[in-house]
């Protein structure tokens, strides 16, 4: 079974649309699926226009408090019953078609994790060259700093396998920025070294809610990799002897026996 997290924050505008062609894609594939759409911040009509999709694949979920696009996420991860966990930006700048693609590679590979990526030779994107190159540097940062082989770990569109998490999300931290470079970064210390890139299509509709400077920065990302350095080569946090240190949210317990 596949379940897909849908982290949306501020998107009632297209949140139905978004939901519904979610579901037509999956409907293509070979598995059992399950939607799990987490409203970060009852800050719009999200949940509201949300809650218009009436399909018994889909859930909606909502906290009132905005608290970051990894919290919402791990949210979700925390309710899924999937064996496969896979994450997608209700955005609409991703083709939601590429989630099969994802788990085409999980079959090829018998991979840990799938990422989608926008520098994958096969993939389709129309993106803005000023955000290409930044996101060129800041994956350049992530190789120097960890030597991530991953090309790109920016895209919203990734599937992991059920036991990666098990073990993986309890010794995280970040929930806004740089939750994506953490999870691969920690998920590689401990073990998990199938970690592999797909082809995405992506068509950027200038809609981001990231901004290079201010509240929600991009810097802040680069601050948030510099606390993953220090936390995984200084104090050794992410290491199983530290497991007392690790922030235990209840919301976010990942369980073992859905």
């Amino acid at each position: 079974m596949l379940s897909v997290i849908v982290p949306v924050y501020r998107e009632e505008k297209i949140i139905e649309r978004s939901l519904r062609e979610i579901e037509n894609a999956l409907k293509q594939i070979r598995h059992d699926y399950e939607i799990i759409c987490v409203i970060d911040g009852d800050t719009d009509k999200s949940y509201q226009n949300a809650r218009k999709v009436k399909s018994s694949k889909t859930r909606i979920l909502r906290y009132r408090e905005n608290r970051g696009k990894g919290y919402a996420i791990r949210y979700g991860m925390a309710r899924a019953r999937g064996d496969l966990v896979a994450f997608i930006d209700a955005g609409m700048d991703l083709d939601p078609n590429g989630l099969s693609m994802l788990l085409e590679h999980m079959e090829w590979y018998h991979a840990d994790i799938i990422v989608g990526s926008k520098r994958h030779p096969a993939s389709e994107v129309n993106y803005p060259l000023p955000r290409f190159i930044l996101s060129f540097i800041t994956q350049m940062i992530v190789w120097i700093l960890f030597g991530l082989k991953v090309k790109d770990t920016q895209v919203g569109l990734k599937v992991f396998r059920r036991e990666v998490l098990e073990d993986v999300l309890p010794r995280l931290l970040m929930k806004r920025w740089a939750f994506d470079v953490e999870l691969l970064v920690v998920a590689r210390k401990v073990g998990y070294n199938k970690i592999y890139e797909a082809p995405v299509k992506l068509t950027e509709k200038f809609s981001s809610n990231v901004k290079i400077f201010g509240s929600n920065g991009i810097w802040k990302s680069g601050i948030d990799v510099l606390a993953i350095f220090y936390r995984l080569y200084l104090v050794r946090y992410y290491e199983s002897y530290n497991k007392r240190k690790w922030d235990c949210d209840p919301k976010l317990a990942f369980s073992k026996s859905k």
